[in-house]
């Protein structure tokens, strides 16, 4: 039986991921289209002309991202809430975990990541100082994708979804984002500036070092985060949550596992998007690929 539902479900997967290809090849989905490309910053750019523009950015990397989050976000969040070590939270993690939770990560990924984006797009358009932005940035983003948040490491642990709590942990959560986006802001220039990076690689490597810098600065909120989210009925007292050696692990891995995924994330999006431009290229490859899926998919239910 869980044979059959991980073959479902990674049959999903895969269809889900051709999908996105596929619509790459379309102006109206495509990230490079006409009026929906990157802007260039000419000035009769309007603000809303930005917005649009940033918003249509980045369905590429929220892809490979989802598919990184699908591995390693079920691993993060039972070292951060169950206080699991790595191997017994590596444990409990299945294929058919992992795929069932793509199926998650990949639609909340393609609503977090342009969403962020407008957001630092309005933003560029005021007075605010670097650090300022980042803190405002922080405030809004959580405020309005705490829901979406919610749901999402809900679903990594397995647990009911319960609209009631989908702002749980707001407080913790929201100075958590402030603190990481201050953080990621000024370990940024330090590494940039101390490390010199040239090559792309060099460049991948420094952003996973910042990314491991900022969510060790902003771990106060996330442990805060995490110990608010237990559920009642294994909530662990406070001295034993808060150990030092629990404290240590959950942090030094999740925000190692952090580093590193993103890291990955940056240096294979451009390999997705050399994919995505030759699939537009050859379009009737990208139609073959799409049957192709939903032939697998056909057969993974059969079974």
């Amino acid at each position: 039986m869980v044979r059959h539902v991980g073959g479902k479900s990674g049959g999903f997967v895969l269809l889900a991921v051709t999908l996105v290809c596929v619509m790459q090849m379309f102006p109206r989905f495509s990230p490079q289209a006409p009026g929906l490309a990157m802007v260039n910053g000419g000035e009769d750019s309007s603000f809303m002309t930005k917005v649009v523009g940033a918003a249509a950015q980045g369905a590429t990397a929220a892809t490979v991202a989802a598919i990184l989050s699908a591995v390693t976000e079920p691993i993060v969040n039972r070292l951060l809430v169950k206080r699991m070590t790595f191997a017994q939270a590596s444990a409990e993690i299945t294929f058919s975990l992992v795929s069932n939770f793509f199926l998650t990560t990949f639609p909340t990924n393609m609503l977090k990541f342009p969403v962020f984006e407008v957001i630092n797009m309005a933003l560029s358009f005021t007075s605010l100082s670097g650090s300022l932005r980042g803190i405002v940035n922080g405030w809004l983003f959580c405020t309005i994708m705490l829901p979406v948040t919610n749901y999402r490491f809900r679903k990594s642990m397995g647990w009911e979804v319960n609209a009631a709590l989908l702002y749980q942990a707001y407080i913790p959560t929201v100075a958590r984002d402030i603190i990481y986006g201050w953080g990621r802001g000024m370990m940024a220039g330090i590494v940039n500036s101390t490390l010199a990076p040239e090559t792309f690689a060099q460049k991948a490597g420094a952003f996973g070092l910042t990314i491991f810098a900022a969510c060790i600065i902003s771990s106060p909120g996330n442990e805060w985060r995490g110990y608010t989210l237990q559920p009642p009925d294994r909530k662990l007292p406070f001295f034993e949550y808060f150990k030092p050696v629990n404290y240590m692990r959950s942090t030094g891995v999740g925000a190692t596992i952090m580093g590193i995924a993103l890291s990955v994330g940056m240096l294979a999006t451009p390999y997705a998007e050399m994919l995505f431009a030759y699939l537009k290229e050859n379009k009737m490859v990208a139609v073959g690929l799409l049957v192709a899926a939903f032939a697998a998919v056909g057969m993974l239910k059969k079974k």
